[in-house]
């Protein structure tokens, strides 16, 4: 007998039905655990042999963040990030989420279309502004990877993409929102707008802190800075795992050259 209760299912294949299923949390979740599975091995696989591990930013200071809570804290986001699933999947259980997997492969050849063409909207807007530059194309704007191997920086380009967003769009920009939404009710498209630039200016800083930082140009921080605005709209009309699977096809283009 079916449930009263449970949402309809969501229409098969059409873009609609692709659409709204892969905007929802389980998606998000299930299309981000590739990127993690990625990043984690290869991290472990070039990091061999090195007496320090070198690792994305963003990781370490979550980790750093646990870690406040008590000496096991840095061995807790794992842990978080199973028990975020299993809430998700519990939270959505009665929606009727289609688990298709020609979503997932969909969800990434969109992801690499918005890659490309965000990098080169937001190079074509840089270049606009600053005529006096150089040269603001996506490879020149883009973040030194550390560490010679390519196979480390393809390693940091998958963990950028999963931690970066997992840190600014969904910790950051949610928070702040949520935040701003409590004082002004009234107001919640402000305080989006709000956090997103907040949480946009902050991405674009991070990039120039610590010893690994890059060298600080005006032009490099505006393409950043706008970089993370379009990072943000993406997350917010296609979700968290769209986000990071852009995100992270972007930096593995630049590594690869794929763009120039």
């Amino acid at each position: 007998m079916p449930d009263p209760t449970a949402e309809p299912s969501l229409p098969a294949g059409s873009w609609r039905g692709y659409h709204r299923a892969t905007r929802m949390a389980t998606y998000s979740f299930l299309s981000a655990l590739p990127l993690l599975v990625l990043y984690e091995g290869l991290i472990l696989l070039f990091n061999q042999g090195q007496t320090m591990q070198v690792r994305i930013s963003a990781e370490v200071w979550m980790k750093w963040i646990f870690s406040l809570f008590g000496a096991a804290g840095v061995h807790v986001l794992a842990g978080v990030v199973l028990i975020v699933g299993v809430v998700i999947f519990y939270a959505e259980r009665r929606k009727n989420v289609p688990l298709r997997p020609r979503y997932f492969g969909w969800m990434i050849g969109e992801s690499a279309v918005y890659a490309v063409l965000l990098a080169l909207l937001v190079s074509t807007v840089v270049g606009m502004i600053f005529t006096m530059a150089p040269t603001t194309t996506p490879a020149a704007m883009a973040p030194q990877m550390a560490g010679g191997s390519i196979g480390m920086q393809l390693a940091l380009s998958i963990g950028a993409g999963l931690y970066e967003e997992l840190l600014f769009r969904v910790l950051l920009v949610g928070g702040l929102y949520l935040g701003l939404k409590a004082v002004f009710p009234e107001r919640p498209r402000y305080a989006y707008i709000i956090a997103a630039l907040v949480g946009a200016l902050l991405f674009s800083a991070v990039h120039y802190i610590g010893a690994l930082g890059d060298t600080f140009t005006l032009a490099s921080f505006t393409f950043r800075f706008l970089f993370g605005l379009a990072l943000n709209v993406v997350f917010l009309v296609r979700g968290f795992g769209v986000a990071a699977w852009t995100h992270a096809l972007y930096d593995v283009m630049i590594v690869t050259s794929l763009l120039g």
